[in-house]
């Protein structure tokens, strides 16, 4: 059916993407901003269908109490907490503006989302013990970190971790960290809740089926829009003064046609994800931990293996992996042609220089794509080694887009996590990336408020408005124990979570 033109709908704000990102930023700004009108574009047709669902992503409540890839081991035997001490934070942070809104707002029940679920890391033979050890002594003198317990006992592994323990080889050296405060977290249902929110306003306009084609500047300095409608088969037209592309792996190509200098260099490497899903109640009862390995060497950081007890809709479930595997799309229902699009002029040597020095990667995932069922068993079998292969099947996890920078020395570089890509005058910003993600999506859009309200954040109403919604906003918990546990003691109060009783 040939496109016909409508009419141009004008917002100050649009959101590209009905995920999590963009439900975090809708609410803030518009919590910060009552009168801000704000449009919203989806091409699927709902909320949190891609990353955000709750069978697309681990569902973990990322704090780096158990991910070892948090903490990497420096050549002199030292261990990085860094990067464990940001992300722990960010977690906090973003409990702080979800209690807001559970607890204070009363937009969501928290046990339709979050639920306390002990964290655990768990390793075995000398090396890796000796490195757990070394990565709890680094961590347990933050107030961050405060309850995370370490042993060597293999009775006491067993009796928190019967599945990982029955079978093993009684020789084997083991040790596990176990945290209490640890959660599960459905990142589809609370995205859901927030959209729903949102919508209660008259200004808010969610449109899904939309799929943004395009989008430039205009000559009054706004950023139009072209999108196709996937009902309809018309093509639209959008106005705002602001856009947040927040489309999970659909980001990177909108960005590159946004043209703003501070894309340039900017490309994707696509990572596909599986899960075992046990199928038997009575091993699914016998388990209740999120307990996380270390990762196979050359394998990406968010194929750490584990085997975790997740909450998805009122229901007990089980699953292992994730399984990495290579594709060339960019989102789980996008195109195979989504990487050969993203080439571009400024790009190409980024990415090939970035695939040149990941050679090993790549023939990890193409080999992880080739396994078998039988295969993925073996794997799972390092964590449960009495596991029966009839009890499990294999579930497809969602897309992620690893971000690949310019670097003056390689030439392009491969890297793990989140990045924020704004506009130098604030009027667009874009987020790349993948894990931690959902779990830090407060402090991420913290970020983007920062960057592309300037003015506006330093405002003494915004400012008390952020310390209504986010207590510690302004503050740091990594240098301030008291906060930390007073914010902690409160938010899981809100929440209904476990609470450290020390």
């Amino acid at each position: 059916m040939k496109e016909k033109d409508t009419i141009r709908t004008k917002s100050d704000v649009i959101l590209i993407g009905a995920g999590i990102m963009s439900a975090t930023l809708g609410v803030l700004l518009k919590e910060l901003n009552p009168h801000l009108t704000i449009t919203v574009l989806e091409r699927l047709d709902a909320a949190a269908r891609e990353s955000s669902n709750a069978w697309n992503n681990a569902g973990t409540g990322h704090s780096a109490f158990c991910e070892l890839n948090y903490t990497v081991e420096n050549e002199d035997g030292s261990i990085q907490t860094k990067k464990a001490l940001q992300i722990a934070e960010s977690y906090e942070i973003s409990k702080e503006f979800w209690a807001y809104l559970a607890g204070i707002k009363q937009i969501i029940d928290p046990e339709d989302f979050i639920h306390s679920v002990p964290h655990f890391s768990f390793v075995w033979g000398d090396e890796n013990v000796r490195f757990l050890e070394k990565r709890f002594n680094a961590l347990k003198q933050y107030e961050l970190f405060n309850g995370l317990i370490y042993t060597e006992d293999r009775e006491t592994i067993s009796e928190w971790l019967p599945l990982v323990m029955k079978g093993r080889d009684p020789d084997e050296k083991v040790a596990a960290t176990r945290m209490d405060l640890g959660t599960d977290v459905n990142f589809g249902t609370l995205t859901r809740a927030m959209f729903r929110y949102l919508e209660t306003f008259s200004d808010v306009h969610v449109h899904y089926f939309e799929d943004v084609k395009d989008l430039e500047r205009s000559e009054n300095g706004n950023w139009h829009l072209t999108s196709h409608n996937l009902q309809t088969h018309e093509k639209e037209h959008h106005e705002a003064k602001f856009v947040f592309i927040g489309a999970g792996g659909g980001s990177l190509p909108l960005l590159e046609k946004s043209d703003i200098p501070e894309a340039s260099g900017f490309g994707g490497f696509p990572v596909s994800g599986q899960w075992l899903r046990c199928k038997n109640k009575n091993i699914i009862k016998e388990h209740f931990a999120k307990v996380y390995g270390k990762a196979n060497v050359g394998s990406p950081p968010m194929s750490v293996p584990h085997l975790d007890t997740r909450i998805i809709e009122g229901k007990k479930e089980l699953l292992f992996g994730p399984y990495a595997g290579f594709t060339t799309k960019f989102l789980k229902k996008g195109s195979y042609l989504d990487l050969v699009k993203s080439l571009e002029f400024d790009n190409i040597f980024p990415m090939l220089s970035a695939g040149m020095h990941n050679l090993p990667l790549t023939k990890y995932l193409i080999s992880q794509a080739l396994q078998s069922h039988e295969d993925r068993i073996e794997a799972l079998k390092e964590y449960f080694p009495e596991v029966n292969s009839e009890d499990w099947e294999l579930v497809v996890a969602g897309q992620r887009v690893q971000v690949i920078k310019k670097d003056e020395e390689e030439g392009g570089v491969l890297e793990f996590g989140t990045e924020v890509v704004s506009a130098k005058d604030g009027s667009l910003a874009a987020l790349l990336g993948a894990s931690p993600g959902a779990s830090t999506s407060v402090s991420i859009m913290l970020e983007v408020l920062s960057d592309c309200f300037p003015n506006e954040m330093k405002s003494k109403d915004w400012r008390d408005k952020l310390k209504t919604m986010i207590p510690s906003f302004g503050e740091s918990m990594k240098e301030n124990p008291e906060l930390c546990s007073f914010s902690r003691k409160r938010t899981e109060e809100l929440l209904g979570l476990k609470t450290l009783v020390t």
